[in-house]
């Protein structure tokens, strides 16, 4: 079912506790029911729930491929007979994602990508922000704010003493709800912590 004139790039983004992963891996099922063939690609770098999977907060979890960088993706699935390649965790891969996306594109394979667009002091966080600027498809989610219930499109860095984490190409560092949370503009403080 490889129809190389259908090929996409679309894109899933928004801050952490959006549902990026869960509107993935719902992607992901809808088109393994159409019985379109379908590669799950994660990043080495995320590792909070093992590897070799993508899981969501909501708890489903899905086998995938993990590969380490952009390179290795794009060694992993062009020139396979893949209808879709869906992407998780984007912003981990760098920017060097968009030409390996744009390759699997022009060879005919729709790429759907998630990941965050903004960093956890509220800036672009590349590669998704180049990634939406040519995707086909674009859906921004937001999450809900841990202070006030409004829609959120930030999250915000809350544990004391965190560093970045070397490994990530970014300020972000890998984590969860014990170290982010989500905030509306209103109740956003960017780099400061938290005193809430």
């Amino acid at each position: 079912m490889h129809t190389p004139d259908r090929a996409r790039l679309q894109v899933v983004t928004g801050p952490m506790f959006a549902g990026k992963s869960e509107e993935l891996l719902r992607r992901v099922r809808r088109a393994r029911i159409a019985g379109l063939s379908v590669e799950l690609v994660n990043h080495a770098l995320d590792d909070r729930r093992g590897t070799g999977e993508v899981s969501s907060h909501s708890g489903l979890r899905v086998p995938s491929l993990t590969v380490a960088d952009a390179d290795a993706l794009a060694a992993a699935t062009l020139g396979r007979d893949l209808d879709i390649v869906a992407i998780d965790e984007a912003q981990f891969f760098g920017p060097a994602l968009v030409a390996a996306a744009e390759r699997l594109v022009a060879d005919g394979v729709t790429v759907i990508v998630a990941g965050l667009c903004v960093t956890f002091d509220g800036q672009p966080f590349e590669p998704l922000p180049a990634l939406m600027a040519t995707a086909e498809d674009v859906l921004k989610l937001t999450a809900v704010c841990a202070v006030c219930g409004a829609d959120a499109a930030f999250h915000q860095r809350i544990a004391a003493g965190d560093v970045a984490d070397a490994r990530v190409p970014s300020p972000e560092q890998v984590g969860g709800v014990e170290s982010y949370q989500a905030r509306c503009r209103r109740h956003f403080e960017g780099a400061t912590l938290s005193t809430r």
